[in-house]
């Protein structure tokens, strides 16, 4: 009898065991980074259209995108952000930025939509849950479309309230977009 009921006690924990390990395998909002520099701060991603990555990509590469940006300042704390960065500043480091990933400009009708914007963490507004909220210092968002169609979207923290390791998080953000490549 003892017998039996150690072969089914050992049969359930293998059975639960491999449930465990396999919907760890499986599950979708797993938060493995892909690329390294993502490991840095706290990153997001979603890749909505794999299918115009290599096409967005060769625009990037060679030039041929429109960059619309925009600040978010806080709204429940003095804001500072306009201190260290303005929209001209931020866009002047995308710029250099997106220059080192440029290979050969050639001109094409079709333009990449790198919209982004910096969002100022407004550390004292009251929907914030919990200290882990303030900090850091804000978060950048991304969004690469192409054909009205979104292909990738990315949010990335930066951690300096003075904003001086945004030209960093621009860096992995573009590699990140990069290495859809296929």
């Amino acid at each position: 009898m003892n017998k039996i009921y150690y072969i089914l006690i050992a049969a359930v924990l293998v059975f639960f065991g491999y449930g465990i390990i396999t919907k760890k395998d499986n599950d979708p909002l797993k938060k493995e980074k892909r690329v390294p520099c993502q490991k840095t701060t706290t990153t997001f991603e979603k890749i909505a259209n794999k299918n115009l990555a290599n096409k967005a990509i060769k625009l990037l590469e060679s030039g041929n995108f429109i960059i619309k940006s925009r600040i978010e300042q806080a709204q429940y704390m003095e804001s500072k952000i306009l201190n260290y960065i303005d929209i001209k500043k931020a866009d002047e480091i995308l710029l250099s930025t997106l220059e080192k990933y440029q290979k050969k400009k050639i001109s094409y009708d079709e333009k990449l939509i790198i919209d982004y914007y910096i969002l100022e963490n407004d550390k004292e507004d009251i929907g914030k849950k919990g200290t882990k909220c303030k900090l850091y210092a804000g978060y950048l968002v991304f969004e690469f479309k192409l054909e009205n169609k979104l292909i990738y979207k990315i949010q990335t923290d930066y951690m300096q309230m003075d904003t001086s390791d945004i030209p960093e998080r621009m860096d992995c953000v573009i590699k990140s977009f990069i290495t859809l490549k296929g």
